[in-house]
């Protein structure tokens, strides 16, 4: 990409606003490690002291409240690992500890992550008690030999009881499927999406399973489906999702009318969030810079740099000529795309900065835009990387 200067007449560089903040609190724990998972997380084989976490993240929002001081929080989502390992009295004193710091939004969607072989019904009422009110239910498939294959402590019942209890407490709740399994057939995928529809939950995400570095799977693979069968199944799931109505608004969410995601929505139009937690990262936004972190990723390391005032790891300021892939790299997973004044507000750069790679991408057929907004098409969807790498040095692979 052409090195990008400071517009004409600033002599530094500057935002007009600064975009809304999430919070994102890592729980890095769960009962086994899968072997296709690359999240930060750690089997609890000998548990773990719930108070001591707690407490490092209460203070791990307290020593990062001076980078958002006057800001208010529109959403919450608990991560891991399997938040849902911590009890229901643990996180209603976490969420008291963080209303006492932060202003948080009234309608603030707040999110808890929840693996099926964890549920119990009267946990999940206490969860929804103390403030939690959506669910994100790590289902991946309702086959019994598929469940086995992906290391899942849950079986088929376990999935529809957790479906059942959701129910009960919660009126949006996500389901996390997983397709092209290792022997997956197609009608064994339409099978788990037809059985997730029937399941009522308002939203879903449908993940292609890809091998990831420094995983079980990635050192001793599975025999996967070819890419045939792989673009099949993903044909299949976008075509049952929109028969029954949902809304494909991301590249692998899915959402009944109004139950769009908030928070990662956020994600995906470049906004501010910031990471608590062990390995959380955060994405920060000031008036002249743009800052990244990340927390240390070993809980035994991160409670220790808690202790001596200095969570974070790593700390970069966002270079500006990196700035216009970054926000692609987000803003295009959203198949309606984006109003094109957003890339200045978010950037703070003018949308002439990329006029040279916009227009190439709409040569290729991979964008379409108009005086609205800008927006991949079914082929850039496709092949999104492709479309990317045209705003990160001008050529694809």
């Amino acid at each position: 990409m052409q090195t990008i200067s400071l517009p004409a007449g600033r002599s530094h560089w500057q935002l007009q606003a600064l975009p809304p903040l999430a919070l994102y609190i890592h729980m890095p724990w769960c009962v086994r490690k899968c072997p296709y998972c690359d999240f930060n997380s750690h089997e609890a084989k000998n548990g773990f002291d719930e108070n001591g976490y707690l407490d490092a993240l209460v203070r791990d929002l307290e020593l990062a409240l001076p980078s958002i001081w006057g800001r208010r929080v529109v959403s919450i989502f608990f991560g891991g690992g399997t938040p849902s390992l911590f009890s229901a009295a643990g996180l209603d004193r976490l969420l008291a500890d963080i209303r006492a710091r932060v202003a948080l939004n009234a309608d603030a969607e707040i999110t808890l992550e929840a693996n099926p072989g964890t549920f119990e019904a009267d946990k999940f009422r206490d969860y929804r008690a103390a403030g939690i009110n959506r669910l994100s239910i790590g289902i991946q498939s309702f086959n019994a030999g598929h469940l086995k294959a992906l290391g899942r402590i849950h079986d088929e019942r376990e999935a529809q009881r957790a479906i059942e209890i959701a129910h009960r407490h919660f009126d949006n709740f996500n389901l996390d499927l997983m397709y092209a399994l290792p022997g997956q057939t197609l009608a064994e995928a339409q099978a788990d999406i037809r059985t997730a529809i029937d399941a009522g939950s308002t939203h879903l995400s449908a993940y292609h399973l890809t091998l990831e570095p420094n995983t079980l799977f990635y050192r001793y693979p599975p025999a996967l489906p070819d890419d045939e069968l792989s673009a099949d199944m993903q044909e299949m799931v976008e075509a049952e999702l929109a028969s029954a109505g949902f809304d494909h608004y991301e590249t692998s969410a899915f959402a009944r009318p109004g139950r769009r995601c908030q928070h990662n929505l956020n994600y995906w139009q470049f906004g501010d969030y910031l990471g608590i937690g062990a390995g959380a990262h955060s994405k920060l936004t000031f008036h002249d810079r743009i800052v990244r972190e990340m927390r240390y990723k070993q809980p035994t390391q991160y409670l220790r740099e808690i202790a001596a005032g200095a969570p974070v790891q790593e700390s970069r300021q966002v270079a500006l000529d990196e700035l216009p892939f970054e926000f692609m790299m987000n803003l295009l997973r959203l198949t309606g795309g984006f109003e094109s004044q957003l890339f200045t507000e978010r950037t703070g750069l003018p949308l002439a900065r990329i006029e040279r790679e916009l227009s190439e991408a709409e040569a290729r057929g991979l964008l379409e835009r108009d005086h609205v907004g800008i927006r991949p098409t079914q082929a850039g969807q496709r092949f999104l990387n492709d479309l990317l790498q045209l705003f990160l040095n001008g050529e694809p692979d």
